[in-house]
């Protein structure tokens, strides 16, 4: 992460292929090669193994996550196969809800004829991957449709993401001052804080030590977070293409410019800022702001602009302006 940590470039949620972009048109013969898509989901799970394996090593021995440490332990998991099914439950946790997520997409694409490619995984030797996307690869003829294929991946996610944050959270324990120890400093979404308060009474969300599979979670609330974000192609652009077409220009482009000085503010405090802020504000800013026209006059009934308002509450339960912080006190 991401995530993306999910760079805008490599998680597009709509794609279409420029021998079908115009309405009309007969619609392109694509060959799917699902050895590509079985590939890199085998690569990330092992991946993301990895990573658990070595979440799993510090949380069992009440020390804070080093991802640079960790790094250097690939090759020992490697050479004994056996201490990466300790990884499994982060592994596991995170790819069902990234799943979740994409085939949302993919089954909401089917429905409305839309050709659709099963979910891509990109691995990722930090926190074990880079997201998933799916390449739409014919044109979205009405809002309705778009609509409900770009709220239907975070709807879904959620579903998922939610029991297994409260499941993880319930296995978490609490050790004082445990977020202050670590070079990496993880922000807390509001999800996280409200289930934490409940889980953990009165105790201070900077010393919960998150389980890897409440981890796992984490990194599921800062993709749907990401994937929400009200500019271009990203679910969030979607949506709000969906409801304000002739607004969705100048949402993207106000909120992409809003991003960079957010990021850029790293530079002054690498505690209270993210840097990664300004690489998605660049990003989206130079590639991600157009969004396919979608030629429908029609408006969007009050069932989907309630889904609009719940979509909303998910991203900002999901949000956190620093979602990783560096530098320990």
């Amino acid at each position: 992460m991401s995530p993306q940590d999910f760079p805008p470039a490599s998680y597009p949620l709509y794609s279409v292929s420029g021998a079908a972009e115009a309405p009309g048109l007969p619609e392109a013969r694509f060959r799917d090669r699902y050895w590509v898509n079985a590939l890199l989901f085998a690569v990330t799970l092992a991946s993301t193994t990895t990573v658990g394996a070595s979440m799993q090593m510090f949380f069992d021995r009440n020390l804070p996550f080093d991802v640079d440490y960790s790094l250097t332990m690939y090759p020992a998991l490697w050479r004994h196969p056996s201490a990466l099914l300790a990884g499994l439950p982060f592994s596991l946790t995170l790819l069902a809800i990234l799943m979740a997520h994409e085939l949302g997409h993919y089954l909401a694409a089917l429905r409305y004829g839309v050709n659709a490619s099963l979910p891509y995984f990109l691995p990722s030797p930090f926190l074990g991957t880079f997201g998933a996307f799916i390449h739409l690869r014919s044109p979205i003829c009405s809002k309705r449709a778009l609509f409900d294929i770009g709220i239907a991946g975070p709807l879904a996610g959620f579903v998922f993401l939610l029991p297994a944050l409260s499941i993880g959270l319930a296995f978490s324990k609490v050790i004082p001052g445990i977020a202050n120890q670590s070079s990496l400093q993880f922000g807390v979404p509001g999800l996280e804080w409200l289930l934490g308060k409940l889980i953990f009474p009165g105790v201070a969300a900077s010393d919960i030590y998150l389980h890897p599979a409440a981890r796992a979670a984490w990194v599921g609330m800062l993709a749907t977070a990401l994937n929400l974000l009200p500019i271009g192609q990203l679910d969030g652009g979607h949506i709000v293409y969906a409801l304000f077409p002739r607004r969705h220009g100048t949402i993207s482009l106000v909120l992409s410019l809003l991003l960079l000085p957010l990021g850029a503010a790293f530079l002054i405090d690498q505690r209270k800022f993210w840097f990664g802020w300004l690489l998605w504000g660049l990003a989206l800013l130079l590639f991600g702001r157009r969004h396919p026209l979608v030629y429908d006059s029609g408006e969007l009934d009050r069932g989907r602009r309630k889904l609009a308002l719940l979509a909303l509450v998910i991203f900002l339960l999901c949000f956190t302006f620093v979602p990783v912080g560096t530098g320990g006190l």
